[in-house]
């Protein structure tokens, strides 16, 4: 059996970024650079204001002062003169600041008074002028390739005056769940019968992960209904199957596209939950094929699917990153297989994570996996911890998890 580690590196190694497209910044959020992205102008273009004052020379702008005000200059209208002795301008948030001015008087500390104002605290030279380039220059790097936009990057683009952006391709994940047992929420359920949750679950994982699901109609325990899949592929960047991944005889995945060219690289991982699961190729189209169990179909994903959305999205890092947490109870030392105990994650009175592992790790339990804020990572033969160890954890109480 592979480990958790290898597997990741054989799922994820051969996978490529997906071509670039151009989106407009609406389209943006979410999405990963496809090239670096540089100032088409600079930021601030010229000297402004940072506050709603008035514009003077410094050395005109003593305590006790009086300074003739000889116009205003709105943001977006410069004063088409300039500032002399003893003058002033009307200035606003963004107003550019008049030529002969080297400072800006806060409107708090003067005393306006018809077509002149009181100087009531005393001018500094610099004061309160945003210059110009103070936060980037036309030409200057904003941001690499392989940055995912979130908000604070997009309105960057947008000041940077870029109404278009190139950005890898969303990829698109096929996901198919098999099982003769296996029926639609809301449908009529007979006696055995199971109600599909791991193609909604896996298509939320794909969402969160800026990908595209294409969930398809569930296949039943039947070669050729599970053969058929490759024909249904086109334009498919992974193909995820959920249940049948095993070797029993109504676990038919691997054999199933194996008629229409499924090449296996593995099939089984050291890991708890989750060992049966497979991963090949049916022609260019990488398969996942996960457990049917829901715990199992869940982390597996989250271990594997996760960091191949990240490098199909184009992330320069696609690592998992894991963060420590404080045990609350005693875990029992670890056997061949690493372990990923689903716990609840809450920060203590002095901000510290705390993690406290489920008495019931059962690979079906969902409301457990979704009330988890964690999983505790326990590589193989990790020894016996008390209350108080801190361990690994992969955090789940993040958006869309």
């Amino acid at each position: 059996m592979l480990s958790v580690e290898e597997a990741r590196a054989r799922i994820v190694g051969p996978l490529r970024p997906t071509p670039a497209e151009t989106v407009s910044l609406p389209e943006a959020w979410g999405r990963v650079l496809a090239n670096p992205l540089h100032a088409r102008l600079t930021q601030p273009p010229a000297d402004v204001s940072a506050m709603d004052g008035y514009a003077l020379r410094a050395e005109d702008g003593q305590a006790g002062a009086r300074v003739a005000v000889i116009g205003h200059a709105p943001a977006g209208r410069p004063f088409p003169g300039q500032v002399g002795q003893g003058q002033a301008v009307r200035l606003f948030t963004g107003s550019v600041v008049p030529e002969g001015a080297d400072c800006v008087l806060p409107q708090e500390e003067v005393d306006r008074d018809g077509d002149s104002i009181a100087v009531r605290e005393a001018a500094r030279p610099g004061r309160h002028i945003r210059r110009t380039g103070q936060d980037f220059r036309q030409g200057a790097p904003l941001l690499p390739a392989g940055a995912r936009l979130g908000a604070r990057a997009i309105g960057l683009i947008a000041a940077a005056n870029h109404p278009w952006v190139a950005v890898h391709r969303q990829p698109r994940i096929a996901i198919l769940a098999t099982g003769d047992e296996i029926v639609l929420p809301g449908e009529p359920l007979a006696v055995g019968s199971i109600v599909s949750s791991n193609a909604h679950a896996l298509a939320g994982l794909v969402r969160a992960g800026g990908g595209i699901p294409l969930v398809l109609p569930i296949a039943p325990d039947d070669s050729a209904a599970i053969a058929s899949v490759a024909d249904r592929l086109s334009g498919i960047d992974l193909l995820l199957t959920t249940g049948g991944a095993s070797v029993g005889e109504h676990d038919l995945v691997q054999t199933s596209l194996a008629t229409r060219g499924f090449a296996l690289d593995f099939w089984r991982i050291a890991m708890r939950p989750g060992k049966p699961l497979l991963f090949g190729r049916l022609g260019d189209v990488p398969v996942l094929g996960l457990p049917g169990n829901p715990v199992s179909a869940f982390v597996c994903a989250f271990l594997f699917l996760m960091p191949a959305l990240n490098r199909l999205c184009g992330l320069t890092n696609d690592a998992l990153r894991s963060v420590e947490a404080r045990l609350t109870a005693p875990v029992a030392a670890n056997d061949r297989r690493a372990d990923h105990l689903r716990a609840a994650l809450t920060p203590d009175p002095a901000g510290t994570l705390v993690a406290t592992p489920f008495d019931r790790q059962d690979s079906s339990l969902l409301l457990l996996l979704a009330n988890a804020g964690c999983l505790i990572l326990r590589p193989p033969h990790a020894p016996a911890l008390q209350a108080g160890a801190n361990v690994p954890v992969l955090r789940l109480d993040l958006d869309g998890l």
